[in-house]
């Protein structure tokens, strides 16, 4: 990244292989049933924690030392991941999601990231954390679709990253400008 340039970025949660696998597979039974939506690509999916938006370089390092520390202070995680849902709550949908339930380590880690985007000078974030998973998302009005019940189960979260976010034609590129384990060194 060049000294002087800012780029787009968001702090999330990365998931393993076996659950993007289940999320690829739920994505694609859903599809057919959800109109027009743009699915996002299974290696994209990942559970944001804060998304931080314009990034400059220095708030990239800062951030960085803060998000270590907070990662280290928290253990690897147990999640049970099920339940669809859409934003807005109301109205023509524009996002399909899969819910998440965390542990209090987790919302403690998710206050952590966004106590380490304070200090680095980024506003505090105006709406309250929800986890969940994004699995696509409308560009046009549509009707609210039927969702059915899904649930993927227990899930376990071991890394949480430092995301740098591009737009391409095919949908978003998210590449990691720094990556933590959770627990102890």
């Amino acid at each position: 990244m060049s000294r002087d340039a800012s780029v787009r970025s968001f702090v999330a949660l990365e998931l393993e292989p076996p659950l993007r696998v289940a999320l690829g597979e739920l994505q694609q039974r859903l599809a057919p049933a959800l109109g027009a939506i743009r699915l996002v690509r299974p290696e994209g999916i990942h559970l944001t924690l804060r998304f931080l938006g314009p990034t400059r370089p220095e708030q990239v390092d800062g951030l960085a030392q803060q998000l270590a520390a907070a990662a280290q202070s928290c253990a690897a995680l147990g999640a049970r991941v099920g339940g669809l849902g859409t934003f807005p709550e109301r109205g023509s949908p524009r996002v399909l999601w899969l819910g998440v339930e965390l542990p209090p380590a987790a919302h403690e880690l998710q206050r952590a990231c966004e106590r380490a985007a304070r200090e680095v000078g980024f506003e505090p974030e105006s709406r309250p954390f929800r986890p969940h998973l994004t699995l696509g998302r409308w560009r046009d009005r549509c009707p609210r679709p039927a969702l059915p019940v899904a649930e993927l189960g227990p899930a376990r979260l071991e890394s949480l990253a430092l995301f740098r976010s591009e737009t391409a034609p095919a949908g978003a590129v998210y590449t990691p400008l720094a990556r933590f384990r959770l627990g102890p060194a």
